[in-house]
Parts: C-alpha cells; sequence; structure tokens
C-alpha cells in the first residue's frame, strides 16, 4: 500500500492515508451541508424545524463552555488541594518534623510556573492561563492535566530550569537560535537558523549522540525559557511563542541521530511546555526534509501537528507574511527589518495592489525643504520595472531620476532602500511597472529626518 507523500501547491504536504480520510470527512461535511440547505428551502412550509435546529446548535455550544468552565474549576481545586495538603510536587517525607512540614507548605504556597503564580487562591490574572494550557493539551481531560502539571514542576525543579539562562552554551550552537520582533498579534518572533550548522567544524564537536541530544535539548529549553520572560499571561495578552525554523543550505542528517534527537526534544517541549508554541513555521523547506518530519511527528499529538506551516523557497515570504508585519519581518525574507535601523517597528508600512499588465505608484509629497527623506520598499515576488524619481513642484525646476531598472528580478529577501535630499517642494514618485499576469503586492513606509546635504559637508 502506498504511502507517499502528495504536495497540493498550497505548502501543505499530505499523507495519501490522510487524503482518503480528508475525502471521507469531505464527503460527510457534504451530506450535511446539503441537508441543512433542503431544511432552509423547506422551512417557509415549516419554519419550526429551522428555528429548532438552531436552538440545538447553540445549545450545543453553550454545554461545551459549561463543560470547560466545569473542568476549569475542577481543576483549581485540585491545584488548590494539593497545594495547601503539601503533596502538589509528591508526598513530603514521613522524617519531616511538624515545623518542617510547616515550612514546606508555607513554601509551597509561593509556587510559581513561568513567572506565574500556581495558587488559585492567589486570584493572580494568569493562573487560570496556565492551568487552561495543561487543559488544552489533555482535551480537558482534568485528572490527566493535574498529572501533567505535576510532572512539569518536577522536572523544572531537577533540570533547573529556572536558572538556565545563566548556564552558557558553546557559541557555536548558540548561533542556531536568535530573537527578533513581533509576530502580527504580539506574539515573540524566535528563528531557528540551520545553515549554521554548515560550518564543518560544528559537527566535529557533536559527534557524539548524547552529547547532541543534550546541548540541543538545552538550547530549546533556553530558548523556550527566553521566549516565556516576554509573555504577559494575561487575559487577551500574548502567551505563546512564535517559531521560524529556516532550512536553508542544510542537509540531510543521520536518520538515526535525527530520529533520537527528534523524539527526545519533541517529548520534553510536549510534555513540559504544553500550549506555549503557537505556530511551528518551516520554510526554505528541501524535498529530503518531509520524510524527516514524517518520522518526528510520531511522537506529535494531533493538537501539535496542525501548529505546524511549512513553506518551500518561493513561498517562504508570502508565507511569513501572513503572520509578520512588513516592518517586523527581516529583510533577508523579503521584509523591511533592520537592526539598529532608522525605521521602527511603530512605522507602519503602507499597502499597494498593482494590477496585472498595469503601473501603479507611490506618490510621497514634501512640502518641507532642508529635510531628508528615507523610504522603504519592498514587492511581493518583484519581477516588475521599476524606477524612483523625485518630481518639483516648480514646472521650471528639473526632474532627479534617483533609480531606474528596466527589469526588477529576484524577489524572495529583497527590498529597495533610498534616500533623496529635498531642496525644494516637490514628491518622490515611485512606478511599479507590472507587464505579469499576476496581482502584485507592494509594502512601503517613508519619513524624513534633519540632514545636511553633502556638498555644505564637503565645503565645511
Amino acid at each position: 500500500m502506498s504511502t507517499g507523500l502528495i504536495d497540493n501547491g498550497s505548502n501543505k504536504i499530505y499523507d495519501e492515508t490522510e487524503i482518503a480520510q480528508n475525502f471521507k470527512e469531505g464527503e460527510a461535511i457534504e451530506k450535511e451541508e446539503n441537508h441543512r440547505v433542503h431544511k432552509t428551502f423547506t422551512s417557509q412550509e415549516n419554519p419550526e424545524h429551522v428555528q429548532e435546529d438552531g436552538n440545538r446548535e447553540a445549545a450545543a455550544i453553550i454545554d461545551m463552555k459549561f463543560k470547560k468552565k466545569k473542568a476549569l474549576l475542577e481543576f483549581r481545586c485540585m491545584v488548590e488541594d494539593a497545594v495547601l495538603g503539601n503533596y502538589l510536587l509528591g508526598k513530603p517525607p514521613r522524617s519531616h518534623s511538624p515545623k518542617e512540614a510547616a515550612l514546606a507548605r508555607s513554601q509551597l504556597k509561593k509556587i510559581t510556573l513561568w513567572g506565574v503564580p500556581l495558587l488559585p487562591s492567589k486570584a493572580h490574572e494568569g493562573t487560570d492561563i496556565v492551568l487552561l494550557k495543561f487543559l488544552k493539551a489533555k482535551d480537558y481531560k482534568v485528572h490527566d492535566a493535574f498529572e501533567m502539571l505535576r510532572k512539569t514542576l518536577k522536572w523544572r525543579r531537577d533540570y533547573l530550569a529556572d536558572l538556565i539562562q545563566e548556564d552558557g552554551l558553546d557559541p557555536d550552537v548558540g548561533k542556531l537560535v536568535y530573537s527578533n520582533c513581533k509576530d502580527r498579534e504580539g506574539r515573540p518572533l524566535y528563528y531557528n537558523v540551520c545553515g549554521a550548522f554548515k560550518n564543518r567544524e560544528l559537527p566535529k564537536k557533536l559527534v557524539d549522540l548524547e552529547d547532541l541530544c543534550d546541548q540541543f535539548i538545552r538550547l530549546e529549553v533556553k530558548f523556550m525559557e527566553k521566549g516565556i520572560k516576554e509573555l504577559n499571561f494575561k487575559p487577551g495578552g500574548a502567551n505563546s511563542i512564535v517559531q521560524i525554523i529556516d532550512l536553508k543550505n542544510s542537509k540531510p542528517p543521520d536518520i538515526k541521530k535525527f530520529r533520537v534527537v527528534s523524539k527526545k526534544t519533541v517529548m520534553m517541549l510536549q510534555d513540559n511546555y504544553p500550549e506555549l508554541m503557537h505556530r511551528n513555521i518551516i520554510i526554505n523547506v528541501p524535498f529530503w526534509y518531509y520524510a524527516f518530519h514524517t518520522v518526528a511527528s510520531k511522537f506529535l499529538s494531533p493538537r501539535c501537528k496542525r501548529k505546524f506551516v511549512f513553506a518551500r523557497p518561493a513561498k517562504v515570504t508570502k508565507t511569513l507574511l501572513k503572520f509578520i508585519s512588513p516592518e517586523n519581518l527581516p529583510v533577508e525574507y523579503g521584509g523591511l527589518y533592520r537592526e539598529n535601523d532608522d525605521f521602527f517597528p511603530e512605522d507602519r508600512t503602507s499597502e499597494l495592489i498593482v494590477r496585472k499588465n498595469t503601473a501603479g505608484s507611490v506618490r510621497i509629497p514634501v512640502a518641507e525643504t532642508g529635510v531628508t527623506m528615507m523610504w522603504d520598499l519592498t514587492v511581493l515576488g518583484w519581477d516588475v520595472s521599476y524606477k524612483e524619481e523625485f518630481i518639483p513642484d516648480d514646472e521650471g525646476s528639473y526632474r532627479v531620476l534617483l533609480q531606474s531598472e528596466k527589469e526588477k528580478k529576484g524577489g524572495e529577501g529583497e527590498s529597495m532602500r533610498n534616500s533623496f535630499y529635498i531642496s525644494e517642494p516637490g514628491k518622490i514618485v515611485i512606478t511599479i511597472d507590472n507587464v505579469t499576469l499576476k496581482n502584485k503586492r507592494v509594502y512601503y513606509r517613508f519619513k524624513t529626518k534633519p540632514a545636511v546635504p553633502m556638498y555644505i559637508v564637503s565645503k565645511e
């Protein structure tokens, strides 16, 4: 029986058995929808049926919300009893004197997870958010969520997870991960750049399988702990992380090592950081990776599997822009973000759609003189003709051609940055001529800054 992978062109990879299952589910949904449409057309004869079905659906939703609230309330009671009874981390030793037991109980009341107090009676606004993560991970099965919480707390105590930020890692291994900006909902972004391993000296340091596992797991824990410090665990706030794994220039790993490392890492993250990963976005995905991901996904829960997004090299920018605004996306991935830049993430971008076989323009009016106008622009997919010019308001003045390219190729990982000293009122006009058969999306921003023209500097 075939178990091949099929690409449907939408950056998702499907197993053939999964497709068959989805097809069956699709048929069931279609039948249900046809039945609903039929009832709608016959509602004039018997409108009570439609109202009755609507009431049933509303009741089901209310019932589900009630069950979740009930599960949270029961979970809170279990945690409260375990803290006050001094058995959240296991039964206390019988050798403890009453004074030692009282001290341990007092210390347990102060226990926190990810910086949030766990004792529900303290009424901290983040306690329910943390507890709900364990409930969601266990499909609202209270006893399973409680055991998961206890194991997580014991693991953190034994692993010294709260102190891992003070623990230095191999600087070469540390190059694998860096943080950068936020996603569109304010979640922290972390990039795992696997191309950092293309240096052949690095794998030699990690030839031992156990050493490789330990190093990689400690790196993941350090990355998670650093990201958690940027979360606020408040209602409506950002309480999960977006991870972007860049596989550019990466080579197929040894299947045995990959299986061992993947299993240990995935299990560690699933067991001890439930619902803290909002998305795992895998970019620049080579063909060989899908087979390895199939191996790793065997250890993932269905809930975790749904958090993966894949993008091949030609779709990297388009995919990332679904989750990250252009001003927060690094230039190497087709965005406008640069470190130590004159622009800031708060300098929001504007958007222009250039229709197929037409030309569009960005006009930046400048009434103030004696300043430098800066602008930043990127075209999703490029393959356009591109021109920048300054047009004075005074018809007797000359236009200034700033940039002109008959064909701006490339696309992914490029943006245009330019500036011009304004000596008279006018406007910067950027023309994008789209001769392709697809609409082009343009992102741009601009700002002025005080400046002195170069010829004045030269005279001084």
